[in-house]
């Protein structure tokens, strides 16, 4: 709307539009705990899937129980950019231990910004690994691993219609707990793998992925979704 004493009232309408997504990917899990990191729309994509989705804050975080949230999944970048991390992340860890899935998102390593503490149960470090092309080919280095099949089972062409680049700072040097299922490369640059990576932690599950979530969700990228449904429901495979 202008609206200006010089000239006349002016109201300009924007054309109204709404995107409806098809993605016939199944949910194992619904109670979602969402961590905030850097800032991101992954929250409110989980929302429009189906998801119950509390963000949560100091208190709840301090008393965690897989009774309360079938999945706690951090920001991106919170390792980063969050003062309190290095107090939430053992309560983030038992929460995990005692049965439930913790998937933590993508974190920086660079000049300006650093990883405050230890990312998960078991060592591995942050590269500065990505993968720019949206449409670099995906390789599974493990076709059976649960993670990509169940309750979902993931294809090639889930990666299909990604948006922007594939992931950012792909995680290297991991704990032998971990499994590692994906192998990607730029066109004309050597391959990566810690694009996504998975380990048992006690009675439950922990996830790292570089993959961009955050990017692929909140565009309705329906793979992303059928591989991000799995990656909540980890602690629920019994094929684990």
């Amino acid at each position: 709307k202008v609206n200006y004493d010089h000239i006349p009232i002016q109201t300009w309408h924007q054309p109204c539009s709404i995107q409806y997504v098809y993605s016939p990917m199944k949910r194992e899990v619904s109670r979602i705990g969402y961590v905030e990191g850097a800032g991101d729309e992954v929250a409110e994509a989980l929302m429009g899937a189906g998801y119950k989705v509390e963000i949560l804050d100091d208190a709840q975080i301090k008393k965690l129980q897989p009774a309360d949230f079938d999945a706690v999944v951090v920001g991106i970048r919170a390792l980063n950019s969050e003062e309190r991390i290095g107090t939430w992340m053992p309560f983030l860890l038992e929460y995990c231990s005692k049965g439930g899935t913790l998937v933590m998102q993508y974190n920086t390593r660079n000049w300006i910004s650093d990883v405050k503490v230890q990312p998960g149960p078991y060592p591995f470090e942050i590269s500065r690994n990505r993968i720019t092309d949206e449409t670099a080919e995906v390789r599974f280095t493990q076709k059976d691993a649960p993670i990509l099949n169940s309750p979902n089972v993931i294809l090639k062409s889930d990666f299909d219609h990604w948006v922007q680049e594939r992931g950012v700072y792909f995680v290297e040097k991991c704990a032998p707990e971990y499994s590692d299922v994906l192998r990607m490369n730029d066109p004309g640059d050597k391959e990566f793998s810690g694009a996504l990576i998975t380990a048992i932690y006690g009675e439950g599950m922990y996830v790292y992925t570089g993959l961009s979530f955050f990017r692929q969700l909140p565009a309705g990228v329906p793979g992303a979704f059928k591989l991000f449904a799995n990656i909540l429901a980890a602690s629920k495979n019994e094929k684990y």
